[in-house]
């Protein structure tokens, strides 16, 4: 079963990161979260209410990162999903997140981003001359990378799928497993339908 890469930290957004993995699980992956040192996480909910500007951030799930980013081997891994939220500000910051993310671009393997992961990507050149979504107050950031900004629910370029935040979750992720499928297979048993 292909190991797939997921990149996560406090302040992740709680369903940007969930509905990847319990997909991943269902198509027959092994999903494997990295964090910045091996703890559990604390997740939040980004909401939208009435008469308010932007986004609300309330507490979410927790859950445990099973190792830390520096005791990643990024060979082992078929694909990389980065979910957004608010912990993509520091992650981006981290030497081994930059190594890690750089690695599977410059390997041309499968990774899925959304929302705000996007700003972890454009510092580091990933999205220049590629098609991309994100969260929208990030497509300066994505222009500014080289990238051009695409306000869908699901953008694919090459190898690389992207979406806006986590109401696109079933076209983003329907367009990824179809990614997966082609490029880092599952493979089934005799006794599999």
């Amino acid at each position: 079963m292909p190991k797939i890469l997921i990149i996560a930290g406090d302040a992740t957004e709680d369903l940007e990161f969930f509905y990847p993995y319990q997909r991943l699980l269902e198509e027959g992956y092994e999903p494997r979260i990295a964090a910045p040192t091996h703890k559990k996480l604390q997740f939040v909910v980004h909401d939208f209410v009435d008469n308010f500007d932007t986004y609300v951030e309330r507490e979410g799930h927790s859950w445990p990162s099973d190792l830390a980013l520096s005791d990643v081997d990024p060979a082992e891994y078929a694909a990389l999903v980065l979910p957004g939220g608010r912990a993509p500000e520091y992650l981006r910051n981290d030497a081994d997140y930059r190594r890690l993310v750089s690695h599977f671009f410059d390997a041309d393997k499968p990774v899925a981003h959304i929302c705000h992961a996007a700003i972890t990507l454009a510092p580091l050149g990933l999205l220049k001359g590629r098609r991309t979504a994100a969260y929208p107050a990030c497509a300066p950031d994505v222009e500014l990378g080289g990238g051009t900004f695409v306000d869908d629910s699901a953008v694919v370029d090459g190898k690389v799928v992207s979406a806006r935040a986590w109401p696109d979750h079933p076209d983003w992720m329907r367009a990824f497993m179809e990614v997966l499928r082609e490029h880092a297979p599952v493979k089934k048993s005799a006794g599999d339908r």
